[in-house]
């Protein structure tokens, strides 16, 4: 996996209180967005890797990842747009770092993907990947929001809710983690996608 130094990152207190992750990735090379697209529509089948099969989830990220599944179908029965994923991982292999949440997918193809979380009707959690081609692979651009962006709720949450359950430290983590996953690609997708 490549080191978070060879992204361009940033992490920000947004002035309505939120946290702004947001990652410029190294080229993903020998890959599309048309692949990238394929992966997240076909995330929770299994691989064969040095022989053995596992989960792709888990291969994606083998220190952090532990579980992925359709919490919901999407109205064409897939894991496309409009479907729930259930993400369960811990940033660092970090048990202070552990999320285990399932988010709406508001957008997927070739363009990239956005997963979004409401609580009460407020959006807390917005994480978007962005996909392009260059001549050597894939461009990809990350931005999370973690937060509530206007109304009621956004002082409390922002100021007292949202520090204790996704801290500060625990952004500069998952910048880490998301730098390292979206590295695999690499070694994983070419072959995976050719043998689809």
């Amino acid at each position: 996996m490549k080191a978070v130094t060879s992204a361009r990152t940033t992490q920000t207190k947004l002035a309505t209180g939120q946290l702004e992750l947001t990652i410029e990735h190294d080229t993903i090379r020998g890959v599309d967005p048309i692949m990238l697209r394929w992966w997240f529509e076909n995330l929770g089948k299994d691989m064969v890797f040095a022989g053995q099969t596992y989960p792709r989830y888990l291969l994606w990220h083998p220190r952090d990842h532990i579980h992925w599944e359709l919490a919901k179908p999407s109205p064409s029965g897939g894991s496309g747009q409009g479907a729930h994923f259930r993400i369960v991982e811990a940033f660092a292999a970090n048990p202070s770092y552990y999320v285990d949440s399932t988010e709406y997918v508001e957008k997927l193809d070739e363009e990239g993907v956005s997963l979004t979380r409401r609580i009460a009707g407020h959006e807390v959690f917005r994480l978007e990947h962005h996909f392009g081609q260059t001549p050597r692979g894939a461009s990809y651009r990350s931005r999370m929001v973690v937060g509530v962006d206007s109304g009621p709720l956004r002082g409390p949450f922002n100021h007292m809710v949202r520090p204790r359950v996704f801290p500060d430290a625990m952004g500069t983590a998952w910048l880490t983690h998301n730098v390292e996953e979206v590295s695999m690609f690499e070694h994983i997708l070419p072959r995976l996608y050719a043998e689809r």
